[in-house]
């Protein structure tokens, strides 16, 4: 048995926010990891993700512009993409391995798995600890249909040597869209099966229905109120079965990816040794991200049930949860708004209430909402879908909620972001000065009056 103060399991931001922290302290620190050291947005999300859209947005803009001073759209070279990409992904284990050595962060390689509420088993190792941290993120949720085997998640997508030429993603939210995009613009035809009765739910449907309509432009299919209920077939020749209306449906793909949401990822932890509760959305957790079951666990990052799956959240949380094991419980989780983008192209950005939530709880509100092809920022580059939606408390003149659509509206949600965050009020926004021409220089025109 090998006893340290403080175990982390899981090397993204969030375990490594607090391994690093505790370390520094002079804490003795174990780390663990049943993947790649460095976590899933450095690797095999977020980040990674950005590149393949970083491509797709140079093929929307040039072929928006063609006959407009550019003579022809460009084209996706998968193979090269992706093999850019591995420049970016492939040195992550080994410098963040180095890293954690150098600063005497002890490294173990495996699935954790929990002896009592202070000891964890990895391989033939067992460790004990006065703390353990559980920072595993999250995985792809089970469908529990037929065939489930032949799906691809979103890390295999990425991994793709090829991009076959017709894809299906099941589920309506981030990964199917931004994925969507991506192999729409790189050639595939893209069918999207959801569930529901109208993707991403959590963004305002307003604005989501805007993107659908820039989504069903570029050939993208959408099937709404599917319920998928088997994949059939081989690896290259695939068939879905899905339900609708009553009806029994089919469509065929080369690549079916798995985009219907995601789960805590703790199935080989075995929480009840631990005496660690979970909830359906994660690791039960307190204001300081204590384990509401075991006083010695603490929870941050996806896996617990606080917040929005967001790396900058899960690094927010590694920090409370660092000083709370330092100094005590003395730093409480915020709940702020935070803002998101979906990176489709054009990408959806969004922070606080949508109407529907404001609307919910009694707020008297202004609401703006507009579409902006006519604009000059999307004039320019020929941008066929824009708009924006924004929510204003009449009582405070504070935006309660912004909804953007639109090229470079990934950057102006920050000041949105930053106006609510310090309470700049709407009026006091409106008269700001920005550079021009910018996106930001638009944001006086998205305030209600």
């Amino acid at each position: 048995m090998q006893s340290f103060d403080l175990i982390v399991i899981g090397t993204g931001s969030a375990g490594k926010t607090v391994a690093e922290a505790a370390r520094e302290a002079g804490k003795s620190v174990a780390i663990i990891d049943k993947l790649p050291f460095g976590g899933t947005c450095s690797q095999r999300g977020c980040d990674p993700k950005k590149i393949l859209v970083g491509a797709a947005e140079i093929v929307a803009r040039s072929s928006q512009l063609v006959g407009k001073g550019i003579t022809s759209s460009a084209t996706i070279n998968w193979a090269d993409l992706i093999n850019y990409k591995k420049t970016f992904t492939e040195p992550i284990p080994e410098n963040t391995e180095k890293k954690f050595a150098d600063q005497g962060i002890h490294l173990f390689h495996g699935a954790a798995t929990f002896l009592s509420e202070t000891t964890i088993r990895v391989g033939n190792d067992d460790l004990q600890a006065n703390q353990i941290v559980i920072a595993t993120g999250l995985r792809p949720k089970p469908l529990d249909i037929p065939g489930e085997e032949l799906l691809t998640d979103s890390t295999g997508f990425m991994e793709l040597a090829e991009l076959p030429e017709e894809i299906v993603m099941i589920g309506g939210g981030y990964i199917a869209f931004e994925f969507a995009h991506i192999a729409a613009r790189a050639g595939a035809k893209v069918v999207i099966l959801h569930q529901g009765k109208r993707p991403l739910e959590e963004f305002d449907a307003d604005v989501v229905a805007l993107l659908v309509k820039a989504m069903r432009a570029i050939g993208i299919f959408i099937v709404l109120e599917a319920k998928v209920t088997a994949i059939k077939g081989e690896s290259g020749a695939l068939t879905v079965q899905y339900e609708r209306d009553g009806s029994n449906h089919q469509v065929s793909a080369r690549l079916v990816v798995h985009a219907a949401g995601r789960v805590a990822d703790v199935a080989e932890l075995d929480l009840a040794k631990g005496n660690v509760e979970l909830t359906k959305k994660g690791i039960a957790v307190d204001e300081y991200l204590q384990s509401v079951s075991n006083p010695a666990v603490y929870a941050c990052g996806d896996v617990a049930d606080k917040g929005l799956p967001l790396t900058p959240l899960a690094s927010y949380e590694g920090k409370i949860v660092a000083s709370n094991i330092l100094n005590g419980n003395n730093r409480t989780y915020v709940n702020d708004a935070v803002p998101s983008t979906v990176f489709t192209v054009p990408p959806l950005a969004s922070i606080g209430l949508t109407e529907e939530q404001a609307t919910k709880q009694g707020r008297k509100i202004k609401v703006l909402f507009q579409e902006t092809t006519d604009w000059y920022v999307s004039q320019r580059i020929n941008e066929p879908f824009s708009g924006f939606k924004t929510l204003v408390d009449e009582e405070t003149d504070q935006v309660i909620g912004a909804h953007l659509l639109g090229s470079g509206n990934e950057e102006v949600i920050n000041l949105f972001a930053l106006a609510m965050k310090h309470q700049i009020t709407a009026t006091a926004l409106g008269q700001m000065l920005f550079a021009y021409p910018t996106h930001a220089s638009d944001m006086k025109s998205m305030l209600p009056d």
